[in-house]
């Protein structure tokens, strides 16, 4: 993918010097496919499909990528994302691509916002604002603390998770056929969850989750925007699901994003493990709010995230097998 800004741009993350991909190592499909969009014209673009969930819906964070990326590309090379708010309002249609249809809503001296319409069959499925600022510093400045937790270099991968669950005969059938389709998914992002239980298990717990993530491949140093457009695909993944965490003995009917929002405070690598907290303050009337901090390893607090879903449920819990 070249740079969203059509012109590559500051902000990238400081470092000991130029970095070179591995030897060997591959371009992260996150840039070179999944949010790679086609100019159709001057600010519309064409976006195609990488992973579509078992819902058989669009994943909601390849649109909010996809649209800061068309956003991107309509500023200059200078200016960086700090906030995008986004609606979905309709089912996104995994058989065809997706239309980008951005407005150059206002071009400020600091500050320029720029709107996004996702188009399927001729009518929008989601409409999203995103705000960008030239570099500005100054001395008001706070952040809160960053979890301890362990490194991810101690932690299993997801899929080193599953596979240890699915050793386990005891294993309940159902958890085992959920597992095999979580395994069976090409996702582009590598997960290592902090503090997973010893045993597979859908017992009720706590409304929170804490989990290093990063894009799989490699990004390299680059306009700050690419990440952002990447950190914004990753943020989608198992949001919302921590507000199930509480209630994971019902079976769900429905669920599915409403809206979607981010704050970018300070330079990252999408490529590089951040650790991502998420919590649910709130689930009610169908509806579950969740909010997310992504973290930079030296403890920056990286980007902020919050949404709300529909959440619908069989209303007689599950009874546990195990």
């Amino acid at each position: 993918m070249a740079a969203p800004g059509d012109a590559g741009g500051g902000g990238a993350v400081p470092g000991p010097g130029p970095e070179r991909p591995p030897p060997g190592d591959l371009r992260s499909v996150l840039i070179t496919s999944v949010l790679n969009l086609e100019r159709l014209d001057l600010d519309l673009f064409r976006g195609r499909h990488h992973w579509v969930p078992a819902t058989q819906r669009l994943f909601g964070g390849q649109i909010v990528g996809q649209a800061l990326v068309a956003a991107a590309r309509a500023v200059s090379r200078a200016e960086q994302v700090h906030s995008l708010h986004c609606y979905f309002v309709r089912a996104g249609d995994p058989k065809v691509p997706v239309l980008y249809q951005v407005e150059r809503t206002r071009t400020g001296k600091s500050f320029s916002v720029r709107s996004v319409k996702a188009i399927q069959h001729g009518q929008p499925i989601f409409t999203c604002q995103v705000s960008f600022q030239l570099t500005q510093e100054s001395p008001v400045q706070h952040q809160f603390t960053m979890p301890a937790v362990p490194p991810p270099e101690e932690l299993l991968t997801q899929e080193e998770l599953i596979q240890k669950f699915l050793q386990d005969p005891n294993l309940a059938e159902r958890y085992r056929k959920h597992l095999n389709k979580i395994q069976a998914e090409d996702v582009p992002i590598d997960i290592k969850p902090v503090n997973p239980p010893d045993v597979y298990c859908l017992e009720p717990q706590e409304p929170k989750q804490l989990f290093w993530v990063r894009a799989r491949g490699y990004i390299g140093e680059t306009d700050m925007k690419v990440h952002c457009c990447v950190a914004a695909y990753i943020s989608d993944y198992a949001f919302l699901g921590t507000a199930l965490l509480p209630h994971r003995l019902y079976r769900i009917k429905f669920m599915v994003s409403l809206d979607h929002s981010m704050w970018f405070h300070a330079p990252f690598r999408a490529d590089h493990w951040m650790l991502y907290e998420c919590e649910s303050p709130w689930a009610g009337g169908c509806r579950g709010l969740v909010q997310g901090r992504l973290w930079r390893r030296d403890g920056v607090l990286a980007v902020t995230c919050t949404q709300e879903g529909v959440i619908r449920v069989e209303q007689t819990p599950n009874q546990s097998k195990l």
